[in-house]
This record gives C-alpha cells, sequence and structure tokens, in this order.
C-alpha cells in the first residue's frame, strides 16, 4: 500500500490508494496525517468519495486519517466476484478497511445513504472497533416501519422498485443519475463527473443495483435466517453512540417518513429510539439529500463536535 503525502485534503490528481479487503480490492481517497486517528467514510448512491470533500478537509485538519472508499462495485474499486452486495457485507467490507489500515478503537465511522447501511452493519458486527460513529440520510430500518409505506414516500421510492426489475439496466443512465441529484437534493448544483466515472461499465451499473436487490425485503436471501441476519446488520450496534443528520428537504427519504414515529416528540425521537445509549439526532435546515455537500459549514461542525 503506498500512501500520498499528507494534506488537508484529498488530492484531486493523486491516485487512490489501492487496498485488498473482504474479498475485493478498493481504491481509497485519503487525507489528513498518518499517525491519526482512522475517519472512515462511506458515500452511497449514486456518489463516490468526492461528495467528501469538504468533511476531509475538516476531520484532517483537526487531525485525523481520513480514509474513503470507493464502495464495492463503484470504479475504480473492484466488482464482488461472488456478486455479493448484502447490507452485512457492506459492513464486513467496512470493518476489514478498518484492518487494512491499522485502525484501533478510537475510530469513527461516518456513512451516508447506502453508507450508513454499511455502518450499521460494521457497528453490529464489531462495536469493538469504532469510538463513535455518524451516519447520514438513513436511519435505522425499525425507525421507518411507520413512514415509509405512505404514498409520498413511495412515490419517492419508485427507483428501488424499479431496480428490481431488467428494466434497471436501461434507466440507470447519465440522465437518471443526474435527475436523482436534482430531485434528492431540490436547487443543490454538483459536479457529477465523478459519479458517472464510477458507474462507467454494465459491470459497474450491475454492481449499484446489486445493493437494493439484495434487500432482504425482496427475497434475496432465501435463507430465512440470512435474510434475519442482513435486516439486523442495518442496527446500530451496542455501546457505539451515533449521531444521525437528515436534510430538512431531503427528496430522497422524506424528514416526514423518518419523523412518523416521532409521536409528538422531538423531530428524530423516532430515529434515537433504535439508536445506543448516548446518541443524538438532528435536522439540518435548507439541506436535501445529499447534505454534506449542500451544507458543508453546518455538517462538518456537528460531526466535528461529535467526534
Amino acid at each position: 500500500m503506498t500512501e500520498p503525502t499528507p494534506s488537508l485534503g484529498f488530492a484531486p490528481d493523486a491516485e487512490p490508494v489501492r487496498v485488498k479487503a473482504n474479498g475485493v480490492e478498493f481504491a481509497c481517497r485519503v487525507a489528513g496525517p498518518a499517525d491519526g486517528p482512522l475517519a472512515l467514510l462511506l458515500h452511497g448512491f449514486p456518489d463516490t468519495p468526492h461528495s467528501w470533500r469538504h468533511l476531509a478537509a475538516a476531520l484532517a485538519a483537526a487531525g485525523h486519517r481520513v480514509v474513503a472508499p470507493f464502495q464495492r462495485g463503484y470504479a475504480p474499486t473492484g466488482t464482488a466476484p461472488d456478486g455479493d452486495y448484502r447490507t452485512g457485507t457492506l459492513g464486513a467490507d467496512a470493518n476489514a478497511l478498518h484492518e487494512a489500515f491499522g485502525g484501533d478503537s478510537s475510530a469513527v465511522l461516518v456513512g451516508h445513504d447506502w453508507g450508513a447501511a454499511a455502518a450499521y452493519a460494521a457497528l453490529a458486527q464489531e462495536p469493538e472497533r469504532w469510538r463513535r460513529a455518524v451516519t447520514m440520510a438513513l436511519p435505522p430500518l425499525p425507525a421507518l416501519a411507520a413512514g415509509f409505506l405512505s404514498y409520498a414516500q413511495l412515490r419517492r421510492s419508485f427507483y428501488i422498485f424499479l431496480f428490481q426489475t431488467p428494466f434497471g439496466e436501461l434507466a440507470l443512465d447519465r440522465a437518471f443519475v443526474e435527475r436523482l441529484w436534482r430531485d434528492w437534493s431540490p436547487g443543490h448544483t454538483e459536479e457529477l463527473s465523478p459519479v458517472l466515472a464510477a458507474l462507467g461499465t454494465p459491470e459497474n451499473v450491475a454492481a449499484a443495483l446489486g445493493y437494493y436487490r439484495a434487500m432482504p425485503v425482496f427475497g434475496a436471501a432465501a435463507d430465512p435466517d440470512e435474510a434475519g441476519k442482513a435486516l439486523t446488520a442495518t442496527l446500530a450496534g451496542p455501546g457505539v453512540p451515533v449521531l444521525y443528520l437528515h436534510g430538512a428537504q431531503d427528496g430522497c427519504l422524506g424528514l416526514d417518513a423518518v419523523t412518523a414515529a416521532d409521536a409528538g416528540g422531538a423531530p428524530l425521537s423516532g430515529v434515537l429510539a433504535h439508536l445506543p445509549s448516548g446518541s443524538r439526532a438532528s435536522v439540518i435546515s435548507d439541506a436535501g439529500h445529499f447534505l454534506q455537500v449542500e451544507r458543508p459549514v453546518e455538517v462538518n461542525a456537528a460531526v466535528l463536535d461529535w467526534v
């Protein structure tokens, strides 16, 4: 593993650091001092480590060794040789990357969207590896039980059902990705060439769809025990406090769906009910789904205060 010169952010022209972890060769953006506590940043769909550029710079300036992998299947990371994109496997990836980069119990884990699902799985599997965690835009699944099946949320989530069909490969092109970003982060303009490059081959597109097709609710895990394990893997592990952040204008997973279980309590109290003791949850105003690039000042401040 060849380390680049440490910087306060991702060096835009630097080659990613490549490591083998959990059977996949990962390409990772890195920043900050090599001897700092590990901060592993996991992106979601359709996204890349580029969206962590603001938070990476802030964490590196605070002394963290920041590692942001391209998730399995997103180029230049390799695709899963066995086609495994289950949530539990994503969590095992995070724990294997912790090992590959020499992390210890001072490490922090940050995940957005599918990266949040991976973070919950990693915490459930090996909580002793992590001191604290931050998740964004996807709470533990039980927190959605009261809100996901509303008409408004089902309408937003059309793509999940589309991706279960053979039409998913045909639909997931440049125009589809660009429109998702516009709908999910209203009013925000983002340079999406890194995302389009990460989904640049049919194999990469199939991998991105594989995350959704491996969801146990759609029967990808025929073994009931395996389905149960996959569902359990979306829960935060005990003893690892989590900061949960959600954009007030999230067009992917609406705040109304996330707060449906609050029962008159404080906003996101329904989320906190499914997180370990000592956790926090906050709504980021004037932010959509990709809150880390829409409101970097607010998100960076919340994360730095937490970790």
